[in-house]
This record gives structure tokens, sequence and C-alpha cells, in this order.
């Protein structure tokens, strides 16, 4: 199987994206996982394809393979990327999209600078829709990892997200508390996990290891829920600027019930071609 794709990123959060309209493509977790390799394949974070929408409503549906080959709900950088994408394919003239994920509908906006801008919905609080194990909803919960008890807030944007805050996001255990909450028993689908320092009510910065992974330049639902935990603490106001080592975006939430709106650039590398 040839298969056309292009590769792109978000924040250096990057992605192999691949046209399933004008070509025919089967993916199995064996392919996806050779077009994520960065030494036999393509190499990328994660895998997205375009495919023509189930739902009447939307433009298209937006399919995300992890590297390891698993299919997941939701992915904020790639959204962005998404929007560019179909545009320079020409399979949409559209600025205004609206695209069918695993876990619902997105508003994906061009604007003039070369930003896109994603109305994320909703965040989910709730722990058994998270999926979280928890008595009740609260604002933060313990969690033992080994004997040792750490704050957390969980949230879903489409995708479960485990938020810790530190005082120094370059010294955080990401590569070794973050593997041990990814996978936590409570997390009963896993978990993605931010590390999340607050330098004002308008600006954090953020290093997230996200599951199925590991950690990566820049996660846009991580950012997404980072901000919707801190601002359920009261430590941000309703517009962030989150720093990630790949770049900045901008998130805005005004409050419970109300939409997640990130912020941020979409940067197409180079066109291929790779033999499955």
């Amino acid at each position: 199987m040839r298969v056309k794709f292009s590769k792109m990123h978000g924040l250096g959060n990057d992605f192999v994206m691949l046209d399933g309209i004008t070509q025919r493509i089967k993916l199995s977790p064996e392919k996806i996982r050779r077009l994520a390799d960065r030494h036999l394949g393509v190499g990328c974070d994660q895998v997205l394809l375009v495919e023509s929408p189930r739902n009447p409503d939307a433009d298209f549906r937006y399919r995300i393979f992890n590297a390891d080959g698993g299919e997941v709900e939701n992915c904020g950088n790639g959204a962005r990327c998404f929007a560019r994408f179909v545009r320079e394919r020409r399979l949409t003239g559209k600025k205004q999209l609206l695209v069918e994920t695993a876990a619902g509908m997105l508003e994906l906006n061009m604007l003039d600078n070369d930003q896109v801008s994603v109305d994320m919905g909703a965040p989910i609080l709730e722990p058994e829709q998270i999926p979280f194990a928890a008595d009740r909803r609260a604002e933060t919960y313990p969690l033992d990892v080994d004997g040792e008890v750490f704050t957390i807030g969980a949230v879903s944007m489409g995708n479960p997200h485990a938020v810790l805050l530190v005082d120094d996001v370059d010294s955080a255990p990401v590569h070794t508390i973050g593997p041990k909450i990814e996978s936590h028993e409570r997390f009963p689908q896993r978990v993605n996990v931010g590390f999340l320092q607050i330098e004002s009510r308008d600006r954090a910065r953020l290093r997230v290891f996200e599951r199925g992974v590991g950690e990566t330049r820049a996660c846009g639902t991580g950012a997404c829920a980072a901000m919707v935990s801190a601002r359920l603490r009261d430590l941000v106001d309703d517009s962030v600027e989150i720093e990630l080592p790949g770049g900045t975006l901008t998130i805005h939430w005004s409050g419970p019930g109300q939409p997640v709106t990130m912020t941020g650039p979409a940067t197409t590398v180079y066109h291929g071609q790779i033999i499955l």
C-alpha cells in the first residue's frame, strides 16, 4: 500500500497526516507503529486520519492514533493541524469547520495570522465520565503512587488528564512519576499526566507525559485540562498563556459548563509517500 502523507506539527507535537478521502487507507496497529517509528518509518507522536463524516452535520471525521498503535479520543494540537491540512489538500475551502471525533464534535477556526482556534467543548469533571475512580467530584484528589501521595486534578477534554502542581517544571519528575500515574489503577483507560507550574494569574508552564507516547513537546488537550484544573483552584484568570517545551498556547475558559477555547499555530513540514 503506497500512502501519501504530510508531516506537520503544533509546537513540536508532530503528526503524520493522512487523507483517507482521496485515497484508500486501511490502518492496523502494526502499520501505525511503522509510520510513527522515527528510525524505520516517518516518525511522529500521533497519526491523524481524515475521513468522510458519519454525522451529517460534520464536515469531516477526525481520527487520532497514538504512536503505540492505539486509537484515542482527542488531540488539540492535532486538531489545529487537521484544520490546516484539509485546506492545504483542497478538501475544503472553509475557514470554519465542524469535525467529528470519538469524543464528540469540535469546531475549528482558521485565523488570519496562521493561527488556529479550536472550540474544545466543555470539560468533563465528573469522575465516572473521565473515567477516574473517586467517590465524588472534587477540585483535587489524593493519589497514592507507590506509597507517596500526590494531589491531582482530574479532567477530561474528551480524553483523560491528571494535573499536578509543581514548583519548577524543569525539575518535575515527568519521566519517573508520569508513567506510574499514566497506568494507575484509578484511571481504567490510562491517563495523560500534566506537570503545571503557575507563574501568574495569566501565565503558566507545563510539561505533559502523554499516554501511549511519553513526554511530547506540546499537548493541546493537556494545556486545556491544566488551565481548567488551575482555574477550579482559583489560581488563574479566565485567559492564560501556557508555555510548553515547544511553544505557547492561549487557553480561555470562563467556568464550569462553558467551552474551552485553545489558540495556537499549525505548521506543515513536508509532504511525502511511504509504502506500507
